[in-house]
């Protein structure tokens, strides 16, 4: 008989405190499912690659596989290249069969400890009124809209939750507004605290991004007290989360919302990617660290396909679009120049 192991897929980093906190997320999820064998690899950028992760599995005696992406939101690394991944593997394994989960996504458990994570900014800090504090989340950004605006709905949440005075999105890269021109723009309202919150997993070039970006509006604005607040990490709620997606899957409740993804319904500045064919392009820096391989300027949203469970029929190619192409934008550029890079 064979048995049922979980594969963590994670994006991977070219920052080795982000690397060590995927293991420690990974750790979690195994102490959490101890009655699973439970692996872990990276899509890019560092070692082991999910490649790998299932080839320990396999050896293992696993023929049943539960693939978790770990990530928040759906574009296209948890739409598309980790699919795309798991799909050859399987393709190259007959007998060994990969169940694909769902992202975190909006959840109540990540809302709480991301709750949790602002309380703890705010207790370090001198008592401010909440109607005189703007909150500001930052997500990571991407060219899927659908993956944005989940980002601007957990805003509202912990803005309506807290009751602060007033709440702003920023992205870290791809889309608009970025950071410190969201920062400047939130300076201006008038209010006595800003709370800057990166809603992300893990460290890596991107989160310092945001703090130093932070620090340097800060200085602009000595009027106004600035707190970062910590990013999700290993807390235990996401930890729970985690393993509430394996248990999606073996229910078969693990479906993703796909109503507003760009790839199978028409979306207003997106129309022409509806269908477009699934392809990767991550197999040409799997595995590869910062050491091996250097490209500040790789846009790391790509389009997303399907071969698994979210299985829209569509697939796409290796190009770009951008439906706000003006560089002028007043809360900054959409670009792939941009913070995207981790």
């Amino acid at each position: 008989m064979g048995k049922t192991g979980v594969m963590v897929c994670g994006h991977g980093s070219r920052d080795a405190d982000a690397i060590a906190e995927f293991a420690s997320v990974a750790r979690g999820i195994r102490e959490r499912l101890p009655h699973y064998d439970v692996d872990s690899g990276f899509l890019e950028f560092a070692t082991p690659i999910i490649r790998d992760g299932l080839d320990a599995l396999r050896q293992r005696g696993n023929d049943e596989i539960l693939a978790l992406p770990a990530m928040l939101f759906a574009a296209g690394h948890a739409k598309n290249d980790i699919p795309s991944v798991l799909n050859t593997y399987q393709a190259q394994h007959p007998g060994t069969h990969i169940h694909y989960g769902r992202e975190l996504a909006v959840d109540a458990k990540l809302l709480r400890a991301s709750a949790e994570r602002i309380r703890a900014a705010i207790a370090a800090a001198e008592a401010v009124p909440a109607a005189e504090t703007l909150l500001v989340v930052v997500g990571r950004g991407a060219s899927d809209p659908d993956a944005n605006s989940n980002v601007a709905k957990v805003t509202r949440m912990l803005w309506e939750g807290f009751g602060f005075g007033w709440a702003e999105t920023a992205y870290s890269g791809v889309t608009f507004p970025l950071v410190a021109p969201a920062l400047e723009h939130a300076a201006r309202l008038g209010y006595r605290r800003i709370v800057v919150f990166p809603y992300f997993l893990f460290t890596g070039i991107l989160v310092k991004r945001i703090y130093a970006h932070t620090d340097r509006v800060a200085r602009l604005y000595p009027e106004i007290e600035f707190l970062k607040a910590p990013y999700l990490a290993d807390h235990p709620l996401v930890l729970d989360a985690f393993a509430e997606r394996v248990e999606e899957i073996l229910q078969g409740s693990n479906v993703m919302n796909c109503k507003l993804c760009k790839y199978r319904t028409q979306i207003l500045g997106f129309e022409d990617e509806v269908g477009l064919a699934q392809a990767s392009h991550h197999h040409h820096v799997e595995g590869l660290s910062a050491r091996h391989h250097h490209h500040d300027d790789h846009d790391h949203d790509h389009h997303p396909g399907h071969g698994h469970k979210h299985d829209h029929g569509h697939g796409h190619g290796h190009g770009h679009h951008h439906p706000y192409p003006h560089r002028d934008h007043p809360l900054g550029p959409r670009t792939l120049k941009s913070d995207a890079d981790d």
